[in-house]
């Protein structure tokens, strides 16, 4: 006892503390109790063993051994790493052989296949693996005792994570910044391969099903999701739906962005949908102007250079102000990690119930922390995890993605199709919409094509994958001067107009903004900036 007791005055000396600790095995063993050191590695700096339960894993052993069903009910909580004991993971690792290749598990073929792998004696020859079988009365319990070894496993992973990560923010070399990175993509790589979710009956499925239906026979749009004021779109889709991931792609200058915004405004003050921008390609206040140009259609030359006559400041002020508190958020952080993206999502629809987000664009995304053999392995990662984003918060989530060039070598009309997705084929694989804006115009350089049809200004959105719907395309209008995108409305023409109601102000005479201190209290609009009676098309 008084050895013991004068253990705290010589344990920072290391040969002294593992005699002590060899002392104290021996008087265990003496005792008949389990010893409480095995190696120097398995005992961190203030002598804590770390997580593991050996007569647990010996017990999960003995019960797949000893019934045949039990390899089926542990073999999607255990791998030969979640045991602790060295001469079990290559126990389990043979048992997890004999699996794949569907033999029978039991005493017998389990030390065959130890022979065959050479590590029969090694974990203890055939003495040890009977004893297994004898120590385990049925295999009843055999699926809790194995997730108490899964989760101390997963304990010693992330106490090697933590360990790992303290050490490298020690060393002042390292960036911190980057260390985040690291440690933010170490923890969610720990966080996807131990989290599992488990089957439901289908009971309380169909039940939620059948309230969603009712919910949109209810609504007067009859939408079962979010509308995008795109009416043409909104009946293919019946709004975007929550938990989907939307790919929409294009070749440079197509208009990904000024769709993605015209959508994004629509929804926001139209519709007071809440919605995130995640723009890495262009900054706050840039977004922001294209807005501007948007709502007050007002060119972008002249939003830029401020030359603005008296008509066009009165027009801008009397309309920029339903842009005021609509719930839209945007983040320019550039280079910005799939992993900073799921933090910053979570808070967003927390804290301000977001409901739709936005990711311009896809490629300039990265996983920073986590090591890949390609950047295509890369964006395949990316592409899944917004996947798992949007099922986890229950939103649609739209990613605006690249085309590669093959497009532009084609003569059939540059019609672009699936396979131009860039860097990773796993995207259109993810999505549940993947969609190509194409404008014909740009390039066949001419008001017609071929058929003799007026392209002017005609936008093709080409819906090339639905999963839960047609598959088409959808005509809108795409006025560049203003970079927007507007529907399709055909009345006495292509340019025919119609009146469309929206929750931009009734009048572009700034003095009517008096007569409601409501913005959004929506009414029919004349958006033209002409004195003609007849409002443009929205």
């Amino acid at each position: 006892m008084a050895f013991r007791s004068n253990f705290a005055t010589f344990v920072s000396n290391k040969h002294q503390f593992i005699i002590y600790m060899e002392f104290v095995n021996k008087q265990g063993r003496r005792d008949g109790a389990r010893p409480q050191y095995q190696q120097q590695s398995k005992i961190d700096t203030l002598g804590r063993l770390q997580p593991q339960d050996k007569d647990l894993e010996e017990a999960v052993l003995g019960a797949i051994m000893l019934e045949k069903d039990a390899y089926t009910v542990v073999c999607d909580i255990l791998h030969p790493g979640s045991f602790y004991e060295p001469s079990n993971q290559k126990i389990y690792h043979a048992i997890q052989s004999l699996g794949a290749a569907q033999r029978p598990i039991d005493m017998l073929t389990v030390m065959e296949q130890l022979r065959l792998n050479g590590t029969l004696e090694e974990v203890g020859g055939p003495a040890f693996i009977a004893e297994l079988t004898s120590r385990v009365a049925s295999s009843a319990n055999v699926e809790y005792h194995a997730r108490i070894v899964a989760q101390k496993y997963l304990a010693r992973e992330l106490i090697s994570f933590a360990s790992s990560i303290e050490a490298k923010a020690y060393d002042e070399t390292n960036d911190v910044d980057d260390l985040m990175q690291e440690a933010e993509g170490k923890l969610f790589e720990i966080s996807q391969r131990n989290v599992k979710k488990d089957f439901t009956q289908v009971d309380p499925v169909i039940k939620q099903a059948i309230e969603q239906i009712e919910a949109a026979a209810n609504r007067a749009s009859g939408m079962s999701g979010l509308e995008s004021g795109f009416h043409d779109l909104d009946k293919i889709t019946s709004g975007w739906q929550r938990s989907d991931l939307i790919i929409i792609a294009a070749r440079p200058a197509m208009g990904k962005t000024a769709f993605v915004l015209s959508m994004a405004k629509n929804m926001a003050v139209n519709y007071n949908t809440p919605v995130a921008i995640f723009s890495l390609e262009m900054s706050n206040i840039q977004l922001v102007n294209r807005l501007i140009c948007n709502t007050c259609e007002l060119e972008s030359e002249k939003i830029k250079s401020g030359r603005l006559d008296n008509r066009e400041w009165d027009q801008l002020m009397s309309r920029i102000k339903h842009l005021y508190s609509a719930p839209l958020y945007i983040d320019d952080t550039a280079s910005l990690s799939i992993f900073e993206l799921r933090t910053k999502a979570r808070r967003l629809v927390r804290e301000h119930n977001v409901q739709f987000i936005i990711i311009d664009y896809l490629q300039l995304m990265n996983a920073s922390g986590m090591k890949f053999g390609s950047r295509e392995q890369e964006v395949s990662m990316i592409s899944r995890s917004l996947k798992q984003l949007a099922k986890e918060l229950n939103i649609p989530i739209v990613a605006l993605s690249q085309l590669n060039r093959s497009v532009e070598s084609r003569t059939d009309g540059k019609r672009p199709q699936l396979s131009d997705l860039r860097e990773s084929g796993a995207i259109e694989q993810d999505a549940d919409i993947v969609c190509f804006i194409h404008r014909p115009e740009y390039y066949i350089k001419s008001d017609t094509d071929a058929e003799g049809n007026d392209i002017r200004n005609l936008a093709q959105f080409i819906i090339a994958k639905h999963r839960n719907g047609q598959v088409t395309d959808v005509r809108m209008r795409f006025r560049g001067q203003y970079t927007r995108f507007e529907n399709w409305i055909e009345e006495g023409g292509m340019y025919g107009e119609a009146t469309v109601g929206s929750r931009i102000n009734s009048s572009d005479d700034p003095g009517a903004l008096s007569q409601s201190s409501d913005p959004f209290s929506g009414g029919s609009v004349d958006l033209s900036a002409s004195s003609s009676d007849a409002p443009a098309p929205f």
